[in-house]
């Protein structure tokens, strides 16, 4: 990986240097990742004239065996308990390497930080990198698929053994918290993201918080989770109903939602246009009058972070790219009644390549459990 890592911070510098920057300093801990490794908390990433540091606040001997910065890095750690501010110290350091511009990430900065970096090195201009970054963490490389494609994995296994146990009488928090165990059991790094369980008149609610409200007979339970490995995460929704067979009002809405999501996967191709896949997926469910029950957006990116570019909503700008991986997450939600969402992680692959990799593979047949 050491060679991934140079290559993703050669392509960084050239974007600064174009820019007229010298030197940059990343900040921003799933950016620092991306081009460092596994990193300590709060450490920083400087990118210098004449030296790449990893800077750290104090001791790094915590840090899991199996995930590690690059090697290829030199850790610079700050002295004395708490160390200070990496980012403030990485300042001064690259202003020692004769650095005379240093791009920064403004957005991840508070102004009062910023503040502290300019006093550092009057002399040292400091430039916005923005979102550069982000930007080349959008297509990920097979090995960062292979990550995403475990966790989905991992995450598919822990909701098939939900599945399978007692759901009646059980209360929401307590299925998210067994289910973010599962996700642990089966060698998570943890949750990609805050476990959603809703029942009955909850369900389908768009990041809902698990509440002590039990599982009944007749409900529709909709589950939203993702696991984390080495890092990648990834997402997965499904909603069932429990104890009998659906309603029919249950099964037309299931049905929709299921057609709308369907719709978006199959618009994913590289060169599709973001807004494009939201649109296919949302004018199903608006066709069939549930314009005011719809969520915001079809899907997003995932990777690092739970949620990265592409964004798939109406205002979207720009196209996929293949290798890019991405959520397709429709769903509605009918106040008092409750609703179904549907969402899966997929990757872009071209037609030639089979059309887009699912990654998450649990059932999307309405069963009644």
């Amino acid at each position: 990986m050491s060679e991934v890592y140079a290559a993703r911070r050669t392509r960084l510098r050239e974007y600064c240097n174009a820019g007229g920057s010298a030197a940059a300093l990343v900040s921003r801990p799933a950016n620092v990742r991306y081009l460092a490794g596994a990193a300590p908390h709060g450490a920083v990433l400087l990118l210098g004239k004449t030296e790449d540091l990893l800077v750290c606040a104090g001791p790094t001997a915590d840090r899991p065996t199996q995930e590690r910065p690059d090697e290829a890095l030199r850790v610079q750690t700050l002295p004395g308990v708490g160390g200070g501010d990496p980012a403030v110290a990485a300042v001064g350091l690259a202003a020692g390497q004769g650095a005379d511009s240093l791009a920064v990430e403004e957005h991840h900065l508070t102004v009062a930080r910023h503040r502290a970096l300019g006093s550092v090195a009057p002399g040292l201009r400091l430039a916005n990198l923005g979102g550069a970054v982000e930007q080349l963490r959008v297509v990920k490389d097979e090995e960062e698929i292979s990550c995403l494609r475990i966790g989905a994995e991992i995450t598919d296994q822990a909701l098939g053994e939900l599945l399978e146990s007692i759901l009646v009488g059980r209360t929401e928090r307590h299925l998210a918290l067994e289910l973010e165990r599962r996700l642990v059991d089966h060698g998570a790094d943890g949750p990609a993201f805050p476990t959603s369980v809703g029942t009955g008149p909850n369900a389908g609610r768009p990041g809902h918080r698990p509440t002590d409200r039990r599982v009944e007979e007749g409900d529709f339970l909709s589950v939203c989770l993702g696991a984390t490995y080495r890092g990648y995460r990834c997402e997965i929704g499904r909603t069932f109903v429990i104890g009998t067979a659906p309603a029919d009002w249950q099964i037309e809405l299931y049905d929709l939602v299921f057609a709308a999501q369907r719709a978006g996967r199959e618009s994913l191709v590289p060169g599709a246009a973001c807004r494009d896949v939201d649109r296919a997926a949302r004018q199903v469910l608006d066709s069939a009058g549930y314009t005011e029950g719809l969520t915001a957006l079809t899907g997003h990116g995932v990777g690092l972070e739970i949620d990265e570019d592409p964004q798939l909503s109406p205002a979207a700008m720009g196209k996929l790219d293949a290798c890019v991986p991405v959520t397709v997450e429709p769903g509605v939600h009918l106040p008092g009644r409750g609703g179904v969402r549907i969402d899966d992680t997929l990757v872009v692959r071209p037609e030639a390549d089979g059309g887009p990799e699912l990654l998450t593979i649990t059932t999307k047949e309405l069963l009644a459990l």
